[in-house]
């Protein structure tokens, strides 16, 4: 049954999702994982807490968000990392700016065309997510995907506050996006002494057990809305999920490992 998901997968993405300036994707047959030759980057992109003091949460999150992609079968040498304060962390990752991130991006996708992967975790605005010094805008990411990614199967994940300001602007029949919030509410957990925002840390938990993208998203809705309960903050944050059509039936052929990354991790 795996192989003829997998055969399945490689003929429906040869048929219906050619990849912009890119050769056809390789069949996922030829790896062990689904996500092998898929293109990723996840971004730090702030290191203040919500008070202006310094945090690690929003690092903390890049860090291990990426071992369990890495531990899902996503290749360390396809994933690229990105903080604002890289100095201070081993391994070194890249430094958070936009334009790094999209020449990054570019360059995975040139060797791993089947599929792309973007995970941001920061402060947000009503207009955009911080990046480093900058403002990263909708429109500015819709069209790193769009040159970057094309039309291949595209996951775009942003924990932060108005994050779903994004989902208008990204959504598209290939992409699904994930957002900590609605784009007229706040996310939490962006303290000086948080060691995850709440979003990052509900990916976290509900990512041994998931089966797929779409189910870790319905969890991670599911999470938030526990923990903002529990914790009394309100009004509460309401992640969102688009899940474009042609993307939706291949989700579940992207089979996560079970227990990829089991909790005591982290």
């Amino acid at each position: 049954m795996r192989e003829l998901a997998r055969l399945a997968l490689a003929l429906w993405l040869a048929l219906a999702l050619p990849a912009a300036a890119a050769p056809p994707p390789a069949s996922p047959s030829s790896s062990a994982s689904p996500f092998a030759n898929w293109a990723a980057v996840v971004v730090a992109g702030d290191w203040h807490g919500h008070e202006g003091g310094p945090s690690e949460a929003f690092d903390n999150a890049r860090r291990d968000v990426s071992a369990a992609f890495r531990a899902a079968g996503f290749r360390a040498q396809n994933l690229r990392e990105f903080s604002v304060r890289p100095a201070r962390y081993r391994p070194r990752p890249a430094k958070s700016d936009i334009d790094g991130i999209y020449d990054a991006l570019s360059a995975l996708t040139a060797r791993a065309p089947e599929g792309c992967l973007v995970y941001f975790s920061s402060h947000g605005a009503p207009n955009g997510v911080v990046v480093g010094d900058d403002l990263l805008a909708p429109s500015v990411l819709g069209a790193m995907l769009d040159q970057a990614c094309g039309r291949r199967p595209t996951v775009v994940i942003v924990s932060a506050c108005f994050s779903g300001v994004f989902v208008p602007e990204l959504a598209a029949p290939n992409r699904m996006v994930l957002t900590a919030a609605r784009a007229d509410r706040s996310s939490f957990g962006c303290g000086e002494a948080d060691r995850y925002p709440y979003f990052d840390d509900c990916f976290l938990r509900s990512f041994p057990a998931a089966h797929d993208l779409r189910q870790l998203a319905g969890a991670v809705q599911a999470c938030v809305a526990r923990r903002e309960i529990e914790t009394g903050m309100a009004p509460p944050s309401e992640p969102q999920l688009s899940i474009g059509a042609a993307i939706k039936p291949l989700l579940p052929l992207y089979a996560l490992p079970a227990g990829a990354m089991q909790p005591a991790q982290f």
